[in-house]
């Protein structure tokens, strides 16, 4: 494979980090990376918040779960998605604009992952590491507030970035098998690739260098559903502006 499927299969999430800072102008090529990310109608419909203020990144780690990397990282962003530039912009020339519909939601979503993937791609490309926070959708009224976001705007997830720590280099997860994911033609059923791909995660849970225990994958899906729920985002998108109409 080329080097840069070779980079985007290495991928791994990093959680610890050197105290090696990474140059301003390193960090506003990631930022001009995620945006040549592929937007809807060239809409660009986010916005990246550079959180540098030490007690705003220490409440944000409180908040989304008492994750301290985002303390210990090099930088912390913010990923919004941002619907409030693109609805002014076309309200200055006139347009009779609809606002909160659900496809601006959606619009303005997957931009906002399109872009931050773009980064993740372009700083890993430099020898950084990375770890997406979603934690942050734990509290997203009271990070709303400490990062001043205004309507129309929400935070979808958070990027710790940083030279990782060599030391502690977690091993790649394995994805599911490229079978239960490509289907040909219509949708079909992937109850034996899952039994399959259940039984690699349970090897590696068990013998990765850090974390070790006894699951799999079907068995790691339980929060999700069971205790992740997060029913506040509902109501939380609707007053943020996000009516879903």
């Amino acid at each position: 494979m080329n080097p840069t499927i070779e980079l985007m299969k290495s991928h791994r999430s990093i959680r610890q980090f050197t105290e090696q800072r990474i140059p301003r102008e390193t960090l506003l090529e990631l930022i001009r990376a995620g945006q040549a990310a592929a937007t809807s109608s060239h809409v660009q419909a986010y916005s990246v918040i550079h959180v540098k203020n030490s007690s705003n990144r220490e409440r944000i780690a409180e908040l989304a779960g008492g994750q301290d990397y985002i303390v210990s990282c090099s930088d912390f962003l913010m990923f919004c998605a941002d619907m409030k530039r693109p609805t002014e912009a076309s309200e200055r020339t006139g347009a009779a604009v609809t606002r909160g519909t659900t496809e601006q939601l959606l619009v303005a979503s997957v931009d906002t992952a399109l872009m931050a993937q773009n980064v993740a791609l372009a700083a890993e490309s430099e020898g950084l590491g990375i770890c997406y926070i979603g934690g942050i959708r734990n509290n997203p009224e009271a990070i709303s507030d400490l990062l001043r976001l205004p309507k129309h705007v929400y935070p979808v997830f958070g990027m710790c970035l940083g030279y990782p720590n060599k030391e502690n280099f977690p091993e790649v997860k394995p994805r599911l098998p490229v079978e239960a994911i490509l289907k040909e033609d219509v949708y079909t059923d992937d109850t034996e690739e899952v039994a399959a791909f259940d039984e690699s995660m349970r090897r590696y849970y068990s013998q990765r260098s850090v974390g070790r225990k006894d699951s799999d994958w079907s068995h790691n899906l339980t929060p999700l559903f069971e205790t992740k729920l997060r029913p506040h985002m509902r109501d939380f998108l609707v007053e943020r502006g996000f009516e879903m109409k």
